[in-house]
């Protein structure tokens, strides 16, 4: 896309941002990855990286369960990110709800960047690296007891301080279901929102990408650098990083 046509649709997204104050955002890894977070399917990204395992394979219940030392290798090696900062897409959409127009962000994402930002209605569909638990008694650890391997048991992974058991990150691994309660928090706010914006997200990825299905509302717009099965279905498409989009928005 040409400057000049970029900023033909940075104004038309302007105006919708100007006219409607029920927008919700419905966003994946792309939107991290100008803060230096591999997309997962992008070409750079996990999925296309050679393992012992397929990815998909490691971050499985199942290989959790049976293979714990070899899922937290590559868990504190792929997908525990430290030292990153939330981009200017994470920025506008926080100033967004601060200013009223943005009702929730929903995010395929499991870094915590949105609240970092200072979003506060925050749905992560897929759980977060920052939160993990212990599956005995339930006590809470933050990510920095994860990453330290001084936490290990002589098995080579992390376990509770004070019942011994073993903690389990709080995201959403391939064979588990979604939270009910976020699915059912996301369907209220794209069912009743006048504007959904979709951005940085292939749509690839069910159930998440199945909520787009409850939007009703007046204008659909999508910001993603390759084409979405929603593209024919958006008011606007905006073929771009989702930062550089987002840092042109005034509020």
């Amino acid at each position: 896309m040409s400057d000049n046509d970029c900023s033909k649709e940075i104004l038309e997204f302007q105006e919708i941002i100007d006219k409607y104050d029920n927008i919700v955002f419905f966003g994946g890894a792309g939107v991290s990855t100008e803060s230096g977070i591999p997309d997962f399917r992008s070409v750079d990204g996990l999925y296309n990286q050679k393992y012992d395992y397929p990815p998909e394979t490691i971050l499985s219940h199942t290989f959790y369960v049976k293979k714990p030392k070899e899922f937290f290798r590559f868990y504190r090696d792929k997908l525990i990110v430290k030292g990153v900062e939330p981009n200017a897409a994470h920025k506008k959409l926080a100033e967004l709800e601060k200013a009223g127009k943005l009702k929730a962000v929903i995010t395929q994402n499991i870094d915590g960047l949105h609240q970092a930002a200072g979003s506060k209605e925050v749905l992560e569909l897929h759980g977060s690296t920052l939160r993990n638990y212990c599956l005995g008694c339930g006590e809470s650890y933050d990510i920095d007891y994860v990453a330290d391997p001084a936490n290990d048991s002589d098995e080579g992974f992390p376990v509770c301080k004070k019942c011994g058991g073993a903690i389990k990150p709080d995201v959403v691994l391939y064979e588990e279901g979604l939270d009910m309660n976020t699915m059912q928090k996301s369907v209220h706010y794209i069912s009743n929102a006048q504007v959904l914006i979709i951005g940085g997200t292939s749509l690839a990825v069910y159930p998440a990408a199945g909520l787009i299905d409850y939007f009703k509302g007046d204008k659909l717009v999508v910001i993603n650098m390759a084409p979405t099965s929603r593209d024919a279905q958006a008011d606007l498409v905006i073929p771009e990083r989702i930062g550089k989009v987002f840092d042109a928005i005034k509020v």
